[in-house]
C-alpha cells in the first residue's frame, strides 16, 4: 500500500482529516527531494553543497541549511498556523486562521555525514496555534508525528494517532509504501544505547543502571547486554522500533547539559509520540514526555525511550528505587570503622 493509500484510507474514518493528510504528504514528498540532494551531493568541507540563492553558484553552503530550505518553502506553501524549524529561533508565522501547525527538525544527525552514517528528519503536526503553543502539553495538541530516515534505504516512520507504521521509499517511482503492520516494540530486549564517554558527568544512579548493564549475567539485572550508539536520534529510534531496548541521552553536570540536549519541541516529543503509539514509553526520567509542558521554543529535556520495561527500569534507577534492592550505601563509600 502506498502511503497516499494508507492516509486516505485513514482519513475516511472521518474527523475531517483531509488537510491533516496534505501536510503529511509534502513532508514526505520534501524528504524525497532531500534524499536525493544528499546522495547527489559534493561535499566540500562539512557536507558543503552549492548556495541556490547565489547567482554564480559558486558560494558554498551547508547540507543543513539546503535540508531547512527543502523543508521551508514547501510548506511554505499550505495553510499552516506557523512553521517551527530547529534552525530558526523564533515561529514563523503563516495563517493565522490555519487549523495546524508544524514543528521540524530538517537534518538530524550532521555530523555523520562525513562517516556516511545514517541521518534524518524529524517532524510533528500540531493544532496548536501560534500564540498559545508556550504552555501546552505537546502531548495534547499533536496529531501527526514521525521521522524520516536516509540511510542505506530511505524510510518512514508515521503515527497519527492510532499505531506507528513504517514505510520505504521506492526510488524507481519516488512513492513510500507501507512495509507491514502497525509496529510493536518488543519488550525485554537486552540492548541500550548511551554515549559513555560522558559516564563521568551522569547522576550517580544512572552510572549504577549502566554498570549493572555491563555486568551482565553475574549483576543485578542478571542478563548480558549489548550496547549501541550511533550518534543519529533517527538512526537510534528506527532501531528500537525494530529491535527494542532503550536509548538514554540523560542530562549530566556538563554545563549547559544539566536540562539535557535534546529540544522538546522539534525532537523529544515528536519521537515520544511515535514511540509510545508502537507500545513504547518516553521520560525524562521522572516524567512522561508528553505530558511536559513547552516552556520555551528551545526548551531541552533528558531523554530516554525503549521497550515499556526496560525504560521503567531506568526510571527506577534514577529514582534510587531499584538501588535499595542492589546495594547497600551505608557501607558503599565508607568504611564501617571510618569515624
Amino acid at each position: 500500500m502506498r502511503l497516499e493509500q494508507h492516509l486516505a484510507s485513514w482519513a475516511q474514518l472521518g474527523g475531517g482529516h483531509e488537510e491533516l493528510v496534505s501536510i503529511i504528504l509534502v513532508i514526505a514528498s520534501a524528504g524525497v527531494g532531500l534524499a536525493n540532494l544528499i546522495s547527489r551531493q559534493v561535499m566540500q568541507g562539512q557536507a558543503s553543497g552549492i548556495d541556490l540563492d547565489d547567482p554564480e553558484g559558486t558560494r558554498p553552503v551547508s547540507l543543513d541549511i539546503l535540508s531547512h530550505r527543502v523543508f521551508t518553502e514547501a510548506l511554505g506553501k499550505l495553510p499552516l498556523c506557523f512553521l517551527a524549524s530547529k534552525k530558526n529561533d523564533e515561529l514563523v508565522r503563516i495563517d493565522p486562521a490555519a487549523a495546524y501547525g508544524v514543528t521540524i527538525d530538517p537534518l538530524d544527525g550532521l555530523s555523520n555525514i562525513e562517516t556516511n552514517t545514517s541521518i534524518g528528519t524529524i517532524f510533528s503536526v500540531l493544532s496548536a496555534n501560534a500564540e498559545n503553543i508556550s504552555g501546552k502539553k505537546l502531548g495534547d495538541v499533536q496529531r501527526a508525528a514521525g521521522f524520516l530516515f536516509y540511510g542505506p534505504q530511505t524510510r518512514l516512520v508515521l503515527t497519527c494517532g492510532e499505531g506507528s507504521y513504517g514505510f520505504l521509499l521506492n526510488p524507481d517511482d519516488g512513492h513510500f509504501y507501507q512495509t507491514g503492520d502497525a509496529i510493536s516494540i518488543r519488550p525485554g530486549r537486552s540492548e541500550f544505547a548511551i554515549n559513555t564517554s560522558n559516564y563521568r558527568f551522569w547522576d550517580e544512579n544512572l552510572r549504577y543502571f549502566i554498570d549493572d548493564c555491563i555486568a551482565g549475567e553475574s549483576g543485578p539485572l542478571g542478563e548480558d547486554f549489548n550496547m549501541r550508539w550511533n550518534a543519529s536520534l533517527v538512526a537510534e529510534a528506527f532501531r528500537i522500533l525494530v529491535r527494542g531496548g532503550v536509548f538514554l541521552y540523560p542530562g549530566d553536570s556538563r554545563p549547559g547539559c544539566h536540562s539535557g540536549r535534546l529540544r522538546l519541541l522539534h525532537e523529544a516529543s515528536p519521537l515520544a509520540f511515535v514511540i509510545e503509539q508502537a507500545g513504547g514509553m518516553a521520560s525524562n526520567g521522572v516524567d512522561r514526555i508528553l505530558d511536559m509542558q513547552l516552556t520555551s521554543l528551545s526548551q531541552q529535556v533528558p531523554l530516554i525511550f525503549g521497550s515499556r520495561d526496560r525504560v521503567q527500569e531506568v526510571i527506577e534507577y534514577v529514582s534510587g528505587e531499584a538501588i535499595t534492592n542492589t546495594r547497600f550505601p551505608l557501607f558503599e563509600n565508607r568504611s564501617l570503622f571510618r569515624s
